[in-house]
């Protein structure tokens, strides 16, 4: 079988024993330090590229891609527009709402609130909140009954359940007999929802025709919800919307809401990349001094292939062989642990809390109270491409160094 000297003697180096422990030793960092360094970034990039998804698929699956708003009063004729919105190419669906901003309170607990209006039957295709009830269901809001939905949080925090009552407070006041009064209504709750996002301690639902009543919209909607077929195309397909119907109306996107979120977890994504990706190069590098000191152990070995007629192009071969052996057998090392770990972070870490008793991501802080993670197979080619370049680009010098050696030099003390 052919096989290129220069590769038989460095895959023959590499097996050797070295009579320096220390540069087998220092060898052996390298390799662990590239695969710690690949393995961590999987898992990094992996848990990034989680909280993406979770922020598409949850949060804005909760949140509207984007709303169209009557610039004065209702939408009168909202029952063909929802009807015939979803139509346009690239809009999946449509639903009229009624929002409001206020205080639930339950005794001493006070909370402020959005709080939307909406019909069962047109809200569950455009939201994933049928997906995620805990208790109750959608279409247990009926209209007159004043039922109200609460996320999990928001429930917890009034310290309310299925059957209790909580009052809904207006940031306006009424004046009758009695004086200036808060606009105020109670609501019977019907159901709670979670969908580990802080949606679930700052959101509520209850039927549109309650809310419009209690919000005195004589028309019965205030807006159109929308969902796209890609987000990224919202403002657009908002807009395009928007100029089509007759009358005034304001336009309202995701980006414009939860769009700085998103941007920043991109630059996270971005920016950590980059910071772990240097550490790989750290490790990648050590790969350097790895090789000088062999270089200067095997100066005699040098000697003698030169004598024998190896080329300078020759010794540079070998040395470059056993360079890039170490990066390889690192980076695939690396590669194997960080698709193990990034299939299995959100396991560990939930097991770690269970065992020290702590909650990492509190939902009263972070979006997601759970630490996701998608594993892409681009960033591990990315990954793994980038480590094995700086694994062979680390070893070039050394073994140009010891292209460069003179036999009569490394044979005089020999």
């Amino acid at each position: 079988m052919f096989r290129p000297l220069p590769l038989f003697i460095g895959l023959r180096y590499t097996r050797a024993k070295r009579r320096n422990h220390f540069i087998s030793f220092i060898s052996g960092t390298s390799m662990v330090g590239l695969t710690l360094g690949v393995s961590v970034l999987i898992i990094v990039l992996s848990v990034m590229n989680g909280f993406d998804r979770e922020l598409k698929q949850r949060v804005l699956g909760m949140v509207p891609h984007a709303t169209i708003t009557a610039a004065g009063g209702g939408i009168e004729d909202w029952e063909e527009l929802v009807t015939t919105i979803p139509e346009k190419e690239g809009i999946e669906a449509a639903a009229p709402f009624v929002d409001a901003q206020g205080m639930l309170t339950n005794g001493d607990q006070v909370r402020g609130t959005l709080v939307y209006g909406v019909d069962p039957g047109y809200e569950k295709k455009v939201s994933i909140i049928t997906d995620h009830m805990k208790q109750g269901a959608l279409e247990d809001l009926k209209p007159g009954e004043f039922g109200i939905l609460l996320g999990e949080i928001l429930a917890n925090y009034l310290g309310v359940s299925v059957g209790d009552k909580v009052t809904m407070v207006l940031p306006e006041a009424s004046v009758n007999l009695a004086g200036v009064l808060p606009r105020l209504k109670r609501f019977t709750v019907v159901g709670t929802f979670s969908v580990g996002a802080d949606v679930d301690g700052n959101l509520a639902y209850a039927h549109r025709e309650d809310l419009a009543r209690f919000l005195r919209v004589p028309e019965g909607v205030t807006g159109i919800r929308l969902k796209m077929d890609d987000l990224f195309a919202a403002p657009k397909l908002a807009w395009d919307v928007a100029v089509t119907l007759p009358g005034r109306y304001y336009v309202q996107d995701w980006t414009r809401t939860h769009g700085r979120l998103f941007q920043a977890i991109q630059m996270e994504k971005t920016m950590v990349g980059l910071l772990l990706t240097l550490i790989v190069a750290v490790a990648a590098f050590n790969i350097v001094s790895t090789l000088v000191m062999v270089v200067t152990d095997k100066q005699g070995d040098i000697a003698i292939l030169r004598t024998f007629g190896a080329s300078p192009k020759m010794i540079m071969g070998i040395f470059m062989v056993q360079g890039s052996l170490i990066g390889v057998i690192g980076t695939l090392l690396g590669v194997a642990l960080g698709i193990i770990g990034a299939l299995n972070v959100s396991e560990i870490v939930s097991a770690l809390e269970k065992f020290l008793g702590i909650h990492f991501l509190s939902p009263d802080v972070y979006f997601i109270s759970y630490l996701p993670s998608e594993l892409m197979w681009q960033d591990i080619m990315v990954i793994s491409v980038s480590g094995l370049l700086m694994s062979f680009l680390a070893t070039l010098y050394p073994a140009w160094r010891a292209s460069r050696t003179q036999p009569a030099e490394a044979l005089r003390y020999e």
